[in-house]
């Protein structure tokens, strides 16, 4: 079975990224069978200026999409999409805009153990900060997704306390940003193939089929 390799370009206050990462899932269910698919996930920050202790999310939000009623409108919409993949948008719920930064050097670290919890914790902190309303750049947040990821909790807490790979993190979303990456989700296949935002499932697994082909066709070229 062909193997691809996604780098998954996304940040966890990005309701798109939420979307494109169900409706990935959808895509390599249905290709299971003929394509194995291992992700990792890369780090992007839609709000690095953002202070530590975060802001107001309902006031910034509305000053970005041009006043209440349009981030109204944009959240009804990524609403219906949502549940159509499993997704149950809570957007009133959420009221501090977090800087992701320490929850990207949480991703980063659970990567460290495996693909397996990198994405769990991937999981936890876009179902705490879109479905339950947590603040995701709140250490004490932080802890009990790595601790419900099986993470070692006193592991994580020194690392947090510190600076540990806050550089390695900015400087994976500026290398990101140099490959030409402006928005996300951003879907890289192979380190060859580019796919942007949060494609429906069906496109993904055609996408998956064909790269899966290609490989195979430059294999057996290759003997």
């Amino acid at each position: 079975m062909d193997r691809i390799t996604i780098d998954l370009v996304s940040d966890v206050v990005c309701p798109w990224c939420y979307l494109g990462k169900a409706r990935l899932e959808l895509a390599i269910a249905e290709v299971q069978d003929e394509v194995s698919v291992d992700i990792n996930w890369r780090p992007y920050q839609l709000n690095p200026d953002y202070p530590p202790e975060g802001v107001d999310q309902q006031v910034e939000l509305a000053k970005k999409l041009g006043g209440k009623d349009k981030m109204d409108q944009a959240h009804a919409h990524l609403k219906s999409l949502g549940a159509e993949v499993g997704i149950a948008f809570d957007f009133e719920a959420i009221k501090v805009g977090p800087n992701t930064l320490d929850a990207h050097r949480l991703i980063h670290w659970a990567g460290q153990e495996s693909r397996e919890t990198q994405t769990r914790v991937v999981d936890l902190l876009f179902k705490a900060n879109f479905e339950q309303g947590r603040n995701i750049g709140d250490n004490a947040v932080l802890l009990d997704i790595a601790t419900e990821a099986g993470l070692s909790r006193p592991v994580i807490e020194s690392l947090l306390s510190g600076d540990a790979d806050v550089n390695h993190v900015l400087s994976e979303v500026e290398a990101a940003k140099q490959m030409g990456v402006n928005g996300v989700p951003f879907f890289i296949f192979d380190q060859q193939y580019a796919v942007s935002g949060a494609q429906p499932p069906a496109e993904l697994a055609n996408a998956l089929r064909e790269i899966a082909k290609a490989k195979a066709e430059a294999l057996r070229n290759l003997n």
